[in-house]
């Protein structure tokens, strides 16, 4: 586990020395337990370690197999026991991940890697074949990219040190900003052109000359699960949620949750305590970190997170923020992209000296669970597989069921269900997701499949309906993590049980009826879990929350923010009208509702484009004219608090 960094001139000239110290020094915050080296013919490889299992303390990357493939493997490989029974060739229980995965590459190549179950970004150097692979796992929570040209290909786990010791000017991607201001880019896109990220399930071949990405694992659509009782699938749904709670609790140091008090958080932590109380799972504790916000009369999660704590017989840790606290921008270096903030929030800080002060290096997030869980509560995707497959006395029964529960008309519903095989653009379909109003009406045209996140048609024949919705879903949460960028200061993992590959085959193989039913939300799952999660938690109804903190700090920094909106690069791009933004600011002075998350994008989109320009980093062709105000950068920094997120 750790970071890399690597670079092959394919001319076979070694990089400079200085260079490559300068990416060593660029990695160590990401990787602060030491590192290794590889270098030859052309090819030179960092890599900076962090361990989070005892067998991870054992590696040694970058890692050299006796046919001479050089490995770097950054991530925690969940079926371990398997492959190594599958494999033998000297392996045992001790074995280090990524002697395991070596192994499994010499065994299958390119093959192997649909068999590489976990969280992880690997990169492959094969002198034999004077070839570089570059993979990720199926989810894509690990961050990998790449720049590659006819005479070098350059790669890393983080963004920086392509950008700033390759000695090139990037172009900014427009794309990538127009996802970043919606539902997030594409997940091979960067901010920068010439620079690509490997997208999920994917893997990248590189030599000479060639440039090739190719899937090499996707959900069987064919796959189906069918028992005769609700019980079965209760059982087999609380096997694989604790196997997949307990993969992420491999760790040879205490392990933080997030505990928010909803239904996702709550049963991944009564998940691990069950699994702790069995002596099933590997790390030593399991603490919890819980925000709450007295100020906040819509957001009042204490009684919640606090019933969990009363069943798990330990108080966790609590934080108070503020949806209203204001951060002091003040410049720490170059920041990679909009979506780093560039100043940590109190917030940040009081999470970064707990994760110290407990030494934990990992934490688990109920993100997903909403978008997988059936969280959401529509019956179109069951009524579509309904359609699909001509059942049309079980759809007329299931319409009037949902009619009643939802308090709409059967056409109503039969609308909303035809209207996924329509083209996105049909009717009110695009209105759902129309760009924030004051983007510039030709970026809007130009981009308007990344500003509404790029939207799908259901098709007829083919895979169910339903599993076409699980993937465009899935993908979605591919970008937001494609967006998350690697954490430091301290460095540590954050996990995801929900999107476990395991647990995902699963769901996306049983009716979709029994996760989500009339009246009941999230079916299988209150189902399942009872008597694991407190009844409070599973009974409470669907979180909502409404933050009037954003509104009163745009209030109190009005004056800033209209002198932001005079001298907008963003503007000057085409990429914002300024005044429509300074409008949008008014009437959220006033109380009026507005697109928060949009606003608080474009502001970051904004600093992050004058620290850019600034620095010289983006190619200076795209900013045209600009001059940056560098007393309107003091002082301010988006204020949007993670929550209203």
């Amino acid at each position: 586990m750790g970071a890399q960094f690597g670079r092959w001139h394919f001319d076979g000239r070694p990089i400079a020395p200085d260079r490559l110290e300068k990416a060593e020094e660029l990695l160590r915050p990401y990787g602060p337990d030491g590192g290794g080296s590889y270098s030859h013919g052309g090819v030179d490889i960092l890599h900076r370690a962090f361990y989070t299992t005892k067998e991870s303390r054992h590696e040694d990357q970058p890692y050299v197999t006796e046919s001479g493939v050089v490995i770097c493997w950054d991530g925690r490989l969940d079926n371990r026991s398997e492959l190594i029974l599958e494999l033998r060739s000297g392996l045992s229980s001790t074995s280090t991940d990524t002697s395991i995965v070596a192994a499994a590459y010499q065994a299958w190549r390119g093959d192997g890697f649909g068999k590489l179950i976990g969280d992880w970004a690997l990169s492959i150097w094969d002198p034999d074949s004077r070839s570089l692979l570059l993979a990720k796992d199926v989810i894509g929570t690990r961050p990998l990219f790449y720049c590659v040209d006819e005479h070098q290909v350059s790669w890393s786990t983080i963004l920086d040190p392509l950008l700033l010791i390759t000695g090139k000017i990037f172009g900014l991607d427009l794309e990538y900003v127009a996802g970043w201001l919606s539902y997030f880019p594409a997940t091979h896109l960067t901010p920068y052109v010439g620079i690509q990220s490997v997208p999920p399930a994917s893997v990248t071949l590189i030599r000479p000359a060639i440039h090739k990405v190719q899937t090499y694992w996707d959900f069987n659509p064919d796959k189906r699960i069918r028992y005769r009782s609700d019980g079965d699938y209760e059982e087999h749904f609380r096997t694989v949620f604790a196997e997949s709670v307990r993969r992420r609790l491999r760790s040879d140091v205490p392990v933080m949750a997030e505990l928010s008090g909803g239904m996702d958080s709550s049963s991944i932590v009564c998940m691990a305590d069950s699994l702790l109380a069995r002596g099933l799972a590997d790390t030593p504790r399991l603490d919890t970190l819980s925000f709450f916000d007295e100020d906040e009369p819509n957001w009042n999660e204490r009684p919640y997170f606090e019933k969990v704590e009363e069943k798990r017989g330990v108080t966790g840790c609590h934080i108070e923020v503020s949806a209203q606290e204001q951060v002091i921008f003040e410049s720490h270096g170059f920041t990679v992209s909009p979506g780093v903030n560039l100043c940590p929030s109190q917030r940040t800080k009081a999470v970064a000296e707990l994760l110290i002060s407990h030494g934990s290096r990992i934490v688990l997030s109920g993100t997903g669970g909403d978008e997988v869980l059936g969280g959401v509560p529509t019956p179109v995707p069951e009524l579509s597989d309904l359609l699909a497959e001509a059942r049309f006395r079980t759809l007329f029964h299931q319409l009037k069921i949902w009619a009643l529960q939802k308090r709409k008309p059967w056409l109503h519903l039969i609308f909303e269900m035809i209207r996924g095989f329509l083209p996105p653009t049909f009717g009110s379909a695009s209105r759902e997701r129309r760009p924030a109003s004051w983007l510039h009406p030709g970026f809007s045209k130009r981009h308007w499949i990344a500003l509404t996140g790029y939207p799908h048609r259901l098709r007829v024949y083919g895979p169910l309906p339903s599993f076409q919705e699980n993937l465009a879903t899935l993908n979605g949460l591919r970008r937001q993590l494609g967006c998350t960028p690697p954490r430091r200061n301290p460095a540590y993992e954050k996990c995801y049980p929900y999107l476990d590959r395991d647990l995902l085959e699963f769901l996306y193989a049983i009716p979709r009826e029994q996760l989500l039913r009339p009246a009941q939300r999230r079916s299988l799952m209150r189902r399942a879990l009872t008597g694991i999660v407190p009844e409070e938690i599973l009974n409470r109804r669907r979180k909502a929350f409404i933050a009037r903190g954003p509104t009163v700090a745009i209030a109190s920094e009005s004056k800033r923010l209209t002198e932001i909106c005079r001298h907008m690069i963003a503007a000057r791009l085409r990429i914002v009208d300024s005044e429509r933004f300074q409008e949008a600011m008014q009437l959220a002075r006033h109380g009026q509702e507005i697109p928060l998350v949009a606003f608080d994008r474009t502001l970051a989109l904004e600093l992050w484009l004058r620290d850019a320009a600034e620095r010289g980093i983006v190619n200076k062709l795209t900013f045209p004219n600009t001059i940056v105000e560098k007393p309107i950068l003091d002082g301010f920094q988006p204020f949007l608090s993670e929550k209203g997120r």
